[in-house]
């Protein structure tokens, strides 16, 4: 079910746009829609000002992977296909990378970010204590910045520091976000090469990071894990809440270690999902 309420998905505000206007292309806009190893996967790009304006996205590539109900019965080969779309959304990717792990890890459906990090490989001290040794590997660098109601601080300021400090040469920022189609909760992946603003799909908009705030080309990576309750109803009572599934526990978990993974495979050449599980013990 596909409802009018805000999203983050760049594929459902082009499909609701296609739909309401009986068009399958819209003015600066481009879209492909692949079957890639069993798993829908749709690429938008939104090419100009009338693209943005359209999606009220910024101008960039969008690509979203579906994904089963059931993860674990394809685990690898989903991390294996996202780690190719991370590879495409990115381009060539830099040898030194910082992870912004986003989100509140008390709030389960905001803890993707969170859940992620205990999933992704850290190298840049290892390297840098042995290089020879980690030759294989990309440096990587990791922060949980939290969010501003616990640290008193904006996300972006913190990262903004580190970067300053540490002088990545790619940001990737992976967050939970908002959805508008029930089915997709939990079940899709959105790639973006045009960074990300924490919270703007729950309308609480933090300050974006991207390349211009952060001086360092930004990826960000997230699911979908809420839609906004006031989408079913004009009821006022249901204003700012917002509807989560059931079993959410257990798929941000799922989710969360699809994503580490798939980002250690895109980063981290040559290396196996079964070598990430026992590198990450």
């Amino acid at each position: 079910m596909v409802i009018n309420g805000r999203t983050d998905m760049a594929s459902e505000l082009r499909r609701r746009l296609c739909d309401g206007a009986s068009m399958t292309e819209l003015p600066g806009v481009r879209a492909r829609e692949e079957n890639l190893e069993g798993f829908p996967v749709t690429t938008v790009e939104i090419l100009d000002g009338s693209g943005e304006s359209l999606l009220g996205k910024p101008k960039g590539v969008y690509i979203t992977m579906e994904l089963p109900s059931r993860l674990t019965d394809r685990f690898s080969l989903a991390a294996e296909l996202l780690a190719q779309l991370i590879r495409r959304c990115a381009g060539e990717l830099p040898e030194h990378v910082f992870f912004a792990a986003l989100g509140n890890p008390n709030i389960t459906p905001d803890a993707i970010g969170s859940l992620t990090a205990e999933h992704l490989l850290v190298t840049r001290h290892l390297k840098q204590q042995s290089a020879g040794d980690f030759s294989a590997f990309r440096s990587t660098v990791l922060c949980r910045p939290g969010v501003l109601g616990t640290s008193g601080m904006e996300s972006a300021g913190q990262i903004r520091a580190l970067c300053d400090c540490v002088r990545p040469e790619l940001v990737i920022a992976i967050d939970a976000l908002a959805g508008a189609d029930l089915q997709m909760l939990c079940r899709s992946v959105q790639i973006c090469n045009t960074g990300i603003a924490p919270g703007s799909g729950v309308g609480n908009s933090r300050e974006a990071l991207n390349e211009e705030t952060l001086g360092v080309p930004t990826l960000a990576i997230g699911v979908p894990t809420v839609v906004d309750a006031s989408a079913f109803s004009d009821d006022p009572a249901l204003r700012g809440m917002f509807v989560t599934p059931r079993a959410i526990d257990s798929q941000v978990r799922a989710c969360a270690k699809l994503i580490g993974y798939g980002l250690n495979l895109a980063l981290h050449e040559g290396i196996t999902v079964e070598e990430i599980g026992e590198l990450l013990g």
